[in-house]
């Protein structure tokens, strides 16, 4: 009974602000699709990708064909040529693998030219963000993009398009519109917008 009475007097006491926080959430992905600098970025990767996919279709293609021609030849040669043959197309396979894991690998170059173009933007998107929260005194901010986690939540709460216009980007706009007037304002205003 003692419990009892202990717990109610310790709620009572609790100050309500801790049950009125305010809470907000965004869609990073609707941001990022209405930066143009993130589009140019992204098809920036994408050419990259396809180039290297291509340098290494182009190997493969080529230790393919060493491979059929081995093949036909095989029962002519020598052992000793067998195996020479062999030590070659295998060498050049190791040397395509390898290649294939410097591009795409964990870690690889496309990695890398990803964290290049899209952590800046990246960034000043987790910063526009966590201005906002600040301002508007949000004690925590959830992304609804690609997360299950998050099952409904009100329009009403959706600061994407605040943190758009913070960036200085409108939603729909084409990735080819001039948005330097728009960011000369912002950073005249807001100092702390100006690009690294």
């Amino acid at each position: 009974m003692n419990r009892i009475r202990y717990i109610i007097l310790t709620l009572l006491f609790i100050p309500m602000s801790v049950f009125a926080q305010k809470y907000a959430c965004v869609n990073t992905q609707y941001i990022l699709s209405n930066i143009p600098d993130y589009s140019r970025a992204q098809s920036q990767l994408d050419k990259q990708a396809e180039s290297w996919q291509k340098e290494l279709e182009a190997k493969f293609q080529e230790i393919d064909k060493l491979y059929k021609a081995f093949q036909q030849e095989a029962y002519l040669l020598p052992d000793n040529l067998k195996r020479k043959r062999e030590e070659e197309i295998a060498a050049k396979e190791r040397e395509a693998r390898e290649l294939q894991n410097k591009y795409f690998g964990p870690g690889g170059d496309l990695d890398k030219k990803r964290e290049e173009l899209m952590k800046p933007i990246q960034d000043r998107v987790y910063n526009a963000i966590e201005r906002i929260a600040n301002e508007k005194g949000y004690a925590f901010i959830l992304d609804k993009s690609g997360s299950a986690t998050l099952l409904f939540v009100s329009a009403k709460y959706d600061v994407s398009d605040q943190v758009l216009d913070m960036l200085g980007y409108k939603a729909g706009a084409k990735p080819d519109e001039d948005k330097e007037a728009t960011t000369r304002k912002k950073e005249v205003s807001n100092p702390e917008m100006r690009k690294p």
